[in-house]
């Protein structure tokens, strides 16, 4: 089996689905947005960490990403999902980033880790270069992630942000905490909810860090139980869960029908805009367009539905909301001081990991 995390292995993602999706009215709805304020953060972090040590990072940082999103249009989908595969488990601290090797495992053996993209760790290992030498030994990995992150959500039309800086390298990367702690395509609301409430997320930043799926893209295993060999509550067979757009459902099908066969085959995850952060994603949930089971929940699920007609009937709410989200997302147990160090590459730790 190929490992999807190697750049030069590209997805055949169905560009045909576009010709079955079915134009659908869109619904407006509102909800009560929870009052702005300022996103507290550890007290070590701050934007201009870097302003006399190297003051060109976030320059040279977004140099790079924008010339390797223009070389392959996935690469702002698969740093965001990098990102927070790395914040959600054990804080951000670069742990993701860790290869494995014979003396030791690493984030990248857990199963949901399998199918993180080469395309963002190409990029943050060309943003780590391009760092040393201008400034050796002076900005980490966990920032530099930080920083492509927020830097490609802007570039393909998403809300600019600020991502305090500081975070040090984690000296730990475990194989097994992935599996737990993040979140996966089966789950229901209810465990969605208890898994962000237990990191200090409201259910509206879950259904608005949600919408970063309007960028990139899923392997056809993540959603094939929707379309094929589908039984309802009752246990009834149906031709594919009946909640999806007809149209889309059969496209699916028919794109995904050899994934046991081809691991790479994979569809967008928002069909109409997928290389452009917009609220598409959220307009495509109420047409039955969501891609996951988990995208269908939000839908479904009367704690999270008024979000997600709120943020497809208002563009700016979501931007707003999103951001301030993601601000919060990059303070989850992050390091510094003692606790980590500035790797000198971000696939291994300066002197192997620190001992359990």
């Amino acid at each position: 089996m190929s490992d999807t995390r190697d750049a030069a292995t590209m997805p055949r993602v169905s560009l045909l689905l576009l010709l079955h999706v079915a134009v659908v009215a869109a619904l407006s709805a509102g909800a009560a947005r929870a009052q702005p304020g300022p996103v507290p953060g550890p007290p070590k972090l701050k934007p201009d960490y870097y302003s006399q040590t190297c003051p060109r990072a976030e320059r040279i940082i977004a140099e790079v990403v924008q010339a390797k999103q223009m070389q392959s249009p996935t690469t702002a989908a698969a740093v965001l999902r990098v990102f927070f595969h790395d914040c959600f488990v054990s804080g951000c601290d670069g742990s993701v980033l860790i290869a494995s090797n014979q003396f030791a495992k690493s984030e990248h053996d857990a199963e949901i880790n399998h199918s993180l993209p080469g395309d963002a760790f190409d990029a943050v290992t060309r943003a780590k270069l391009a760092l040393e030498m201008e400034c050796p030994g002076v900005v980490s990995c966990a920032d530099i992630l930080a920083l492509a992150s927020g830097a490609l959500v802007t570039l393909t039309g998403g809300p600019r942000f600020p991502v305090p800086l500081g975070r040090k390298d984690s000296l730990s990367s475990s194989p097994t905490a992935p599996d737990v702690e993040l979140p996966h395509t089966n789950f229901t609301v209810d465990r969605l909810i208890k898994m962000f409430g237990d990191k200090g997320f409201t259910v509206q930043e879950l259904v608005a860090l949600s919408g970063a799926h309007t960028l990139g893209f899923s392997h056809c295993k993540e959603f094939a139980d929707r379309l094929f060999n589908f039984h309802d509550k009752a246990g009834k067979l149906e031709p594919f869960d009946p909640s999806m757009n007809p149209a889309f459902a059969k496209g699916l099908q028919v794109a995904c029908k050899d994934y046991m066969n081809d691991s790479t085959i994979a569809a967008f995850n928002d069909i109409m805009t997928p290389g452009k952060f917009d609220n598409m994603y959220f307009l495509n949930l109420e047409r039955g367009l969501g891609l996951l089971g988990t995208d269908e929940e939000l839908w479904t699920d009367p704690r999270t539905r008024p979000f997600v007609q709120l943020y497809g009937a208002n563009a700016t709410a979501f931007f707003d909301d999103f951001a301030r989200a993601m601000e919060k997302l990059g303070f989850l147990g992050v390091k510094t001081g003692a606790d980590g160090e500035v790797r000198r590459r971000c696939d291994t730790y300066n002197h192997g990991p620190m001992p359990k």
